[in-house]
């Protein structure tokens, strides 16, 4: 056969049998038909402040991508076929592991969204995705009215082992005295909400002076209100740092709500202000969240530094011993204050201050320190989302997924006075493929586990079975205040689901 005729056949051959492939940045073939779509952004009924998605990078063998063919190869545009000009703004995050998290924020409700994923103008496995119905955007005040089916619709597991410790305490409440005793007991001297849903509208009253964290607590139970029916209930929630309830378990215990726990306490424990406004705020006010975070995760394993990293304030002892320790070890542990505060007295010991570093710059170090502040340190959830090992200090304080974590499968352990942490890094520098192994379990952990519709579902399963412990009826107390659901007269959004008769 002449060259050229077999050069001819080659063509037809790979126009006929070739059609869905490109090619990724390093040569390797990238195939259409064989990569992978699939998340909760591709549902109708899951509401989000920001839906999202997973697009897994696969080559003509259907051979999973394991480094990223390029952070432009992708395109995704999303239409609604009633609409002239769809308000959504997409980003396609590279996680530089041969996946992206795509995440789409809606500003207005449309009807039949369609979602086309695209490689090089070729629909990607089974594009386009059409979501049929009315698709609501996060502003929306349009719960589902069954509870049991927003479960399903979300996914949510069926029990938090978490939620259950917690009020396995608590064999029954009793919200009219609630009402009457933790005022006299904590709102003297804490700062406390004391809140009732009922009908599914919020109302508030405040006690003590520091009140300002309410917002993040508001936010989060107007947005759940907008999604789903919550039952009627009445509950005290904590605004400070520390958890409440030290009373022992055999003494009457008042259920407080708290973003932390802790092993000498029996506060009931929520995800903590600053994971709930990531959530509230992901592609809004904020820069740090849990989808941000995969698609900064520094360089490759192999070209991070190997030293232990670790930024913050001054906000415990063993934060000043970890400094100290890391002025003998420099070449071992970079640590240093950006800010002092609670030994300002001590800052020419343990100072000068250094500049604040960005928090996706942490990655560029293999091992991350995590160290309790005024409690925990609530940066671990961004910690275990990169790709660095994470040396966690043994801690008696918690959040509601720290039960769930196992030392030496997604951290590295260190005791809480750091009298192991040179040994533990001098380890995780000899074992570097476990190091890494380590790594990525603690990563797939926070992925699985951690993102905004495992948040919403724990806040509203935590609601749900403390509602079933109530003896009395939860009602609007004197005093308390509607908390008002936000408008948007520029996108009003109208419901299309039509509330049953008891259920209003």
């Amino acid at each position: 056969m002449a060259m050229s005729a077999l050069v001819l056949l080659l063509v037809l051959c790979l126009g006929v049998f070739g059609l869905d492939l490109v090619w990724a940045r390093d040569g390797s073939e990238l195939s259409a038909d064989k990569t992978l779509v699939w998340g909760p952004g591709l549902e109708t009924n899951i509401v989000l402040p920001a839906r999202f998605f997973y697009i897994q990078a696969a080559d003509s063998l259907g051979k999973n991508f394991t480094t990223s063919p390029g952070d432009k190869v992708f395109q995704v545009k999303i239409v609604s076929p009633t609409e002239h000009f769809t308000r959504i703004w997409i980003q396609v995050l590279d996680r530089r592991d041969g996946s992206f998290l795509v995440r789409y924020r809606m500003y207005a409700t449309y009807a039949d969204l369609h979602i086309h994923v695209l490689l090089k103008d070729r629909h990607v496995a089974k594009s386009p995705y059409i979501l049929k119905g009315h698709v609501y955007h996060e502003g929306c005040n349009c719960p589902q009215l069954s509870g049991s089916d927003w479960e399903a619709d979300m996914h949510c597991p069926q029990s938090f082992t978490q939620v259950n410790r917690d009020l396995s305490l608590y064999p029954s409440v009793d919200p009219y005295l609630n009402a009457q005793e933790i005022p006299k007991r904590f709102g003297e001297r804490q700062s406390l909400c004391h809140y009732t849903i009922k009908n599914n509208k919020v109302y508030v009253k405040t006690y003590g002076e520091h009140v300002g964290f309410r917002i993040f607590m508001d936010a989060i139970l107007l947005s759940i209100t907008r999604k789903v029916w919550l039952p009627d209930l009445e509950f005290f929630v904590n605004l400070g740092d520390w958890p409440l309830e030290k009373r022992k378990p055999t003494e009457k215990l008042h259920p407080i709500f708290s973003w932390c726990g802790s092993n000498n306490t029996r506060d009931i424990v929520m995800p903590t202000y600053d994971l709930t406004e990531s959530v509230l705020e992901t592609m809004g006010r904020v820069s740090l969240d849990m989808m941000s975070v995969q698609a900064n995760t520094g360089p490759p394993w192999s070209e991070k530094n190997a030293t232990a990293f670790w930024r913050g304030r001054d906000s415990r002892q063993e934060r000043l011993e970890l400094v100290k320790l890391s002025r003998a070890h420099p070449d071992t542990i970079d640590a240093a204050f950006t800010n002092f505060f609670f030994f300002k007295h001590d800052e020419s010991l343990y100072g000068p201050m250094v500049k604040h570093v960005s928090f996706f710059d942490f990655f560029k170090y293999k091992y991350q320190i995590n160290i309790d502040g005024t409690v925990a340190a609530y940066r671990l959830p961004y910690l275990l989302a990169g790709d660095s090992v994470v040396l966690k200090q043994d801690s008696g304080y918690y959040e509601h997924f720290y039960h769930q974590l196992r030392p030496w499968e997604h951290y590295i352990p260190v005791k809480a006075d750091l009298g192991d942490l040179l040994e533990k890094i001098r380890w995780a520098q000899d074992h570097d493929e476990e190091a890494k192994k380590i790594a990525l379990a603690g990563q797939r952990f926070a992925r699985s586990h951690l993102m905004g519709d495992g948040v919403f579902c724990y806040y509203y399963k935590l609601f749900k079975e403390y509602a079933k412990l109530q003896i009395t009826e939860p009602n609007v107390r004197k005093d308390m205040v509607l908390v008002e659901q936000p408008t948007d007269d520029l996108f009003p959004c109208s419901c299309h689901r039509t509330p049953a008769k008891d259920e209003l």
